[in-house]
């Protein structure tokens, strides 16, 4: 099943199915992505999202940077809590967005690593960067 995982109803519906599901996407809100395909991301050293910082920071940027990332814990439990809900009632047992985000086959990430940080990257993601871009002649 190819789907966006940002909203995760078409990864529920993978796990009811229980198909293989592939993952297109930019990048999942709180860094769940991360979390799921256990990429290092370590707050001292890669910059996160809106921060403004590049990979050569001193410590106070450092310190910055790792308040940027604090700030997802909370919103993350506001964005991504009701999917929890909405996967335990459907599928009749406990489970979480992360749970579910972790039985992906294949990540397809649209990131173009001259916009992007690079980063590690896992074996079952591949960077697919530039397909968003129009073709001109």
């Amino acid at each position: 099943l190819l789907t966006d995982p940002v909203g995760p109803c078409g990864v529920i519906l993978a796990e009811h199915l229980s198909l293989p599901s592939v993952y297109f996407l930019r990048g999942v809100p709180c860094g769940l992505d991360f979390e799921a395909t256990q990429c290092p991301n370590p707050p001292s050293y890669v910059p996160r999202g809106f921060s403004q910082l590049t990979d050569h920071m001193s410590f106070l940027q450092r310190v910055k940077n790792l308040l940027f990332d604090t700030q997802n814990l909370f919103l993350c439990g506001f964005a991504i809590e009701p999917y929890s809900k909405l996967a335990s009632e459907f599928l009749q047992r406990e489970v979480t967005v992360l749970d579910l985000l972790r039985k992906g086959s294949v990540w397809l990430l649209r990131l173009e690593f001259v916009l992007d940080y690079p980063r590690p990257l896992m074996p079952n993601i591949i960077p697919v960067g530039g397909v968003n871009c129009a073709h001109k002649e």
